[in-house]
């Protein structure tokens, strides 16, 4: 007999639902991971008992009919235990499988941020599941999900290009129907920040890639290693790599270009432009060669006044 699949699968499953992932039960069965949530969302704990197939508590416990329910431990930690109870209804069906969905989706938020989330989010991102940029030259380079709030209803999913730094809609209207809530503002940053050596750069449709065949830089095991020093704390090849000289598209009429106060000329060009020598934004370095030359100063300054003061002392016991 096989297993029927659930909620959470099922959930994943639907066309359009591409971009989530399976958030794994223990996460939702923390109370500390569903903090708040009881207050956003309606029929909160029936949409619960719904995404992790639990049956709802009966009051008339009636022979036959074995169900699960929610319960808490005495130590005070929630838990899961075998009791009877009964079916829900047709009527509050509806109504409690979409507060599942968009308590599910606030749950999605957290979990993709969280150590484990972020991992799963990894392998869909290695095997193409978010797709490409659609800007020419970013030369297909991989894109992340991601919200314009973390308030459920302000706008739906869109997809962020480390490469441009920019947003876009997704190619397919079977994602507008994806609240960007369900994906948060915070995750393209902390994915980057997590992964910080991992080659974002587009060199074209890029193969589906295994987890398990990439060194620590993000690339291939075996392969040449063309991670470049960081600046900033990332890797200077990995800091927009779609933007900058050659990387802008330039209008041009029988060979000569368009000024950009022409009237039809281009508008807001700074916008894909980079430092040819990404050294000038290492902002670390210009901290250090600032302020460590200023301390320099300030002790030498320190030492003459104290060699001064030294001299004064002296000629004083020599007089008396």
């Amino acid at each position: 007999m096989e297993e029927e699949e659930s909620w959470i699968a099922s959930f994943c499953n639907v066309v359009g639902h591409e971009y989530f992932a399976e958030v794994a039960e223990d996460f939702i069965e923390d109370d500390f991971n569903l903090t708040g949530l009881g207050a956003v969302v309606p029929m909160y704990k029936e949409a619960l008992e719904m995404i992790l197939d639990v049956e709802p508590e009966d009051d008339s416990e009636s022979p036959g009919s074995a169900s699960e329910s929610l319960s808490d431990n005495p130590n005070g930690s929630s838990s899961y235990r075998r009791q009877r109870g009964h079916a829900r209804t047709s009527s509050d069906y509806s109504l409690i499988e979409t507060s599942a969905e968009l308590l599910y989706g606030l749950i999605h938020q957290r979990f993709i941020t969280s150590r484990q989330g972020i991992q799963v989010m990894y392998e869909k991102y290695l095997s193409n599941h978010f797709g490409f940029c659609p800007r020419v030259n970013c030369q297909s380079a991989r894109v992340l999900p991601c919200g314009y709030s973390d308030a459920p209803g302000t706008e739906t999913v869109k997809l962020f290009c480390p490469s441009c730094c920019d947003i876009y809609v997704p190619p397919n209207s079977r994602f507008q129907s994806v609240d960007g809530a369900y994906f948060g503002t915070t995750f393209p940053t902390l994915f980057l920040m997590t992964f910080p050596e991992l080659d974002i750069s587009g060199t074209g449709r890029k193969e589906v890639t295994a987890s398990s065949a990439l060194n620590n830089q993000g690339g291939r095991k075996g392969g040449q290693n063309t991670t470049q020093p960081p600046v900033n704390g990332v890797p200077a090849n990995n800091i927009a790599p779609g933007l900058g000289k050659g990387k802008k598209y330039e209008m041009r009429i029988y060979g000569f270009k368009v000024n950009e106060r022409a009237r039809s000329g281009p508008r807001m060009g700074w916008l894909r432009d980079k430092p040819e020598d990404l050294a000038e934004t290492d902002e670390w370095t210009a901290f250090h060669a600032t302020y460590d030359s200023e301390d320099g100063g300030q002790e030498s300054d320190e030492r003459d006044d104290d060699e001064e003061m030294g001299g004064r002392l002296s000629v004083v016991d020599e007089v008396r």
